[in-house]
């Protein structure tokens, strides 16, 4: 039963996990990646419909990506998406495709951008710590229900706070890679 809790656990703290890994792809480093544009969503024919859907998009140099809608009549409102998700540039259309030139990111950006990390990664923190509650709760359950005993208890719960200090840990570690990345000129 115990093992159960335990099992569950892990589960939702490697998703979160995952989910702070995938905020932190979003967030702009010293060179461009086509993750900036992941979350921005085209107007295809009434439906919302993700920028990688609709053309292909390429980092073309450290500063640029490059869009290439693979319907032309889409040009107009890709870059509309664009300009709505303010992403601080503004598209370039060409008429063929869409260039993105993002400027050098200057200290003040960089140190903007690792706050962000470092409120992405406080959040993973709080969802680590919500999910040590629920798991801690399941145990008191178990134990209220004489199912295990209060010593199983307490060792159940001793090993929910190691999974949960072994989390908090990978999150740091995550974080302090990032801005090293971020702040790397």
């Amino acid at each position: 039963m115990l093992n159960e809790v335990y099992d569950h656990t892990k589960k939702q703290m490697s998703k979160s996990i995952d989910a702070l890994k995938k905020d932190f792809s979003t967030l702009r480093t010293g060179k461009v990646s086509t993750n900036i544009v992941d979350h921005i969503k085209v107007d295809y024919y009434g439906t919302p419909t993700a920028l990688n859907q609709v053309g292909s998009v390429i980092v073309t140099d450290a500063t640029t990506i490059s869009i290439t809608p693979w319907e032309k009549n889409l040009l107009s409102d890709i870059e509309k998406a664009i300009q709505q998700a303010n992403i601080g540039v503004n598209p370039n259309n060409d008429g063929d495709f869409i260039k993105l030139f993002f400027p050098a990111m200057t200290s003040e950006q960089r140190t903007e951008i690792v706050k962000q990390a470092k409120g992405m990664s406080e959040k993973a923190k709080i969802a680590i710590r919500n999910i040590r509650k629920d798991g801690n709760d399941k145990i008191k359950k178990l134990e209220k229900s004489k199912d295990i005993s209060e010593d199983e208890s307490k060792r159940g719960q001793d090993e929910i706070q190691k999974i949960t200090d072994s989390n908090i840990a990978i999150i740091e570690s995550t974080l302090s890679t990032k801005e090293i990345d971020i702040l790397k000129v």
